[in-house]
């Protein structure tokens, strides 16, 4: 598991997820959007999803996690570039409509 950090944009950060998101690296995750949204005063926060191969639940909770870190100061999170593995995954528990999916990272920064 790989996380790259970009800063697009005042008060905004791009994560992106590289590989499996799953309950080894899903606690790597929520440190790392708590630290973005705490440390770095960026409250708008997307996580690209284009190169997770796999999500699982602790990935998910990872995610809701870092929705209501941002949220809590007013921003938001959203993800952009999901997988068919990680669309399925998100449909099934009906997060698809917590967490909206975005074709792009550009997309999720307008």
């Amino acid at each position: 598991m790989e996380f790259d950090v970009q800063y697009p944009q005042d008060g905004a950060a791009v994560i992106r997820v590289v590989g499996r998101l799953n309950m080894v690296a899903a606690p790597q995750l929520r440190e790392l959007v708590t630290a973005t949204v705490t440390e770095q005063g960026r409250s708008r926060v997307v996580v690209d999803l284009s190169d997770t191969e796999f999500i699982d639940s602790s990935g998910l909770g990872a995610l809701i996690a870092g929705l209501k870190t941002a949220r809590t100061v007013g921003g938001d999170l959203k993800i952009a570039g999901a997988t068919s593995q990680v669309t399925t995954v998100l449909e099934l528990t009906n997060l698809h409509r917590v967490l909206r999916p975005y074709a792009t990272v550009a997309e999720c920064l307008t």
